[in-house]
């Protein structure tokens, strides 16, 4: 491709993706394998700052989606995809399998119809199981539970280091990304000597002065993204935020369960409160699904439905285990399926938009998509093929290293920083930050130092490393530590920023049922 070869030697690129989620994060790094000029611009200081960094972290089997929907498409492509892109990433996945629980009679042929649409999806090895066999696969489950689906493809993953991973190894293959960057104008141009056939102008706001011109645009917005295409009048659809919350329990608790455990889902739950370890063996409750404009529960009223939908499942979980709780939007789209498409009223723009469950799981599979949307345009325009980027390289080695039973680190190891730990909950080392903050990417807060190192995470919440981390950044980026950006406000449903006695108690009496508990603060 000659004439985009010409252009990456000046001021423009040949494609810019707009959103730096899991989904622009995915297409960056799958454009990473061919010879093109790439940018990926983001309003946000750090990648994963969305939806990527606040959902449940399944990887779904794929059995859920309508047949014969781009959904259901996508989403068991790309779980048959994860595997491979963790040997090359290291950023944890593991198969762990799920089960779709029924507990009365009459939520049985929901499971049929599930099992046939997920052979319909091209599923394998889906089938029924009876009461016996599911409690010797899960001893801690409700006894009355009737049947159950199996699927023992779903697996679990951390989200954000999964997000950051691909960013990373993107970067890494000659990518750019343009952090805390707003799109705020785009303008469509017209023919020049440095676009023959057109292109994009996208502007940031003017104190940033920049502009990007470029062939084509990736709009991977997310919850945003109906208002980029509008930029370009192409919004023939538009973008409805549904809020998800979760509660997080300390490791102890992830004994409870070993698959991803889900109720019979229905069209107002969707697939319900699921209960499931996270990759780094915590145990997840959750995620509500609800319009938080029409949503008139409190937040202790949504903390109760969640402890008590998830004991329907697991009823012998300890809910005073909370270390933390979260919630996220996702980007429903009014078309009812993913948006994966050249726009048809802008050309040279591609919407990838309306991206909500199973959008990780998809992410992989979405983005080959992308690539063949993107050749088929590259085709057209210039009769050519894109061109493979010799220089491409897969493998992207992790921040987490294993610590086994031998590792001998200690707090303020006064020498070795692979032995200094620095987050006692998590055993992250200062070894491990100091790799994390010279990435390609980086890590300039706290809060992105804990999305990859897990430094934060722990029982305490950041209470005893939040203060080191930041003396940690403040050497590494010769600032003051005044000015190491810190944990932000959080969106927790509980009462206090980081969990109190006060806030187990009352997790513990609206795990018991009362109602109308109140609480006294809300920071």
């Amino acid at each position: 491709m000659q004439d985009i070869e010409d252009l990456r030697r000046r001021d423009t690129f040949d494609v810019v993706v707009i959103g730096a989620g899991v989904i622009g994060c995915s297409i960056a790094r799958a454009l990473s394998r061919f010879s093109l000029r790439v940018a990926v611009l983001d309003k946000a200081d750090d990648v994963a700052a969305g939806a990527s960094k606040a959902n449940s972290g399944i990887v779904h089997g794929g059995y859920d989606e309508t047949n014969g929907t781009l959904k259901a498409r996508v989403a068991h492509w790309g779980n048959s995809l994860f595997a491979g892109l963790d040997k090359d990433l290291s950023f944890g996945f593991r198969v762990t399998g799920s089960l779709v629980l029924a507990f009365s009679e009459e939520e049985v042929p929901e499971l049929e119809r599930l099992l046939q649409n997920g052979i319909k999806n091209g599923v394998k090895d889906l089938r029924i199981i009876g009461r016996d066999e599911i409690i010797r696969l899960e001893p801690y489950i409700n006894p009355n539970v009737v049947k159950a689906l199996h699927c023992p493809h779903t697996g679990i993953t951390s989200p954000y280091e999964y997000t950051i991973a691909l960013a990373e190894n993107a970067v890494q293959n000659g990518v750019e990304f343009h952090l805390g960057s707003e799109v705020t104008d785009i303008q469509r141009l017209d023919p020049s000597p440095k676009l023959p056939k057109g292109g994009f102008l996208v502007r940031t706001p003017l104190d940033q002065h920049q502009e990007y011109m470029t062939r084509y645009i990736i709009n991977a917005a997310g919850l945003y993204s109906d208002k980029i295409a509008a930029m370009l009048g192409a919004a023939d659809f538009s973008i409805l935020p549904r809020k998800g919350e979760y509660i997080i329990l300390d490791k102890s608790q992830a004994k409870f369960a070993s698959r991803v455990l889900f109720p019979v889902p229905n069209a107002t739950r969707g697939k319900g409160i699921l209960v499931s370890q996270t990759f780094h063996g915590n145990l997840l409750l959750g995620p509500t699904s609800r319009d938080v404009n029409e949503d008139p529960r409190t937040n202790n009223q949504i903390l109760g439905d969640i402890l008590g939908s998830a004991r329907m499942s697991v009823p012998s979980f300890d809910p005073t285990k909370a270390i933390t709780s979260y919630s996220g939007l996702r980007a429903k789209c009014s078309r009812k399926d993913f948006i994966i498409e050249e726009s048809p009223k802008c050309p040279g723009l591609v919407n990838v938009a309306g991206i909500d469950s199973p959008g990780l799981t998809s992410s992989p599979a979405v983005a080959e998509l992308v690539v063949t949307i993107l050749e088929a345009m590259v085709t057209r325009d210039f009769h050519q093929k894109l061109i493979i980027n010799e220089w491409f390289n897969p493998v992207r080695p992790p921040i987490i290293f294993k610590k086994g039973p031998n590792y001998k680190g200690q707090i303020d190891h006064p020498t070795t920083p692979a032995l200094n730990i620095i987050c006692r909950c998590e055993a992250v080392s200062e070894a491990e930050i100091i790799d994390a903050v010279h990435r390609p990417l980086g890590a300039h807060s706290t809060d992105a130092v804990k999305k990859r190192t897990r430094a934060g995470m722990g029982h305490c919440q950041g209470t005893f490393c939040e203060p080191r981390v930041a003396q940690l950044l403040s050497r590494e980026l010769h600032i003051p530590v005044a000015q190491v950006q810190r944990r932000g406000v959080g969106s927790s449903l509980l009462p206090h920023k980081r969990v109190t006695e006060e806030d187990r108690a009352l997790l513990e009496r609206l795990s018991n049922g009362e109602k109308n508990v109140v609480s006294r603060v809300k920071l």
